[in-house]
């Protein structure tokens, strides 16, 4: 599967999160292209990822840092 995120550094948080098989890998690149070209245009300052994984449950663990907050990364008690 490919997932399409948008990220909010700042806030810490996922803005936009989007799945696509891997038969739509051109769709997903365009949206990709799309999203940057139009946050740019507004200036705003996010961003944006396109990931391959297995599952969602894999991506969550190989790029954590998008799905956990800081104590959550260093396995402190939130």
């Amino acid at each position: 599967m490919l997932f399409l995120m948008e990220y909010d550094r700042n806030r810490g948080e996922i803005v936009s999160f989007k799945t696509f098989d891997h038969s739509e890998r051109q769709e997903a690149e365009d949206s990709r292209l799309e999203m940057e070209l139009e946050l740019n245009r507004l200036g705003t300052d996010r961003e944006v990822v396109l990931l391959d994984a297995a599952t969602e449950e894999a991506l969550r663990r190989t790029h954590r840092r998008y799905f956990e907050d800081l104590a959550e990364l260093v396995n402190l008690p939130a």
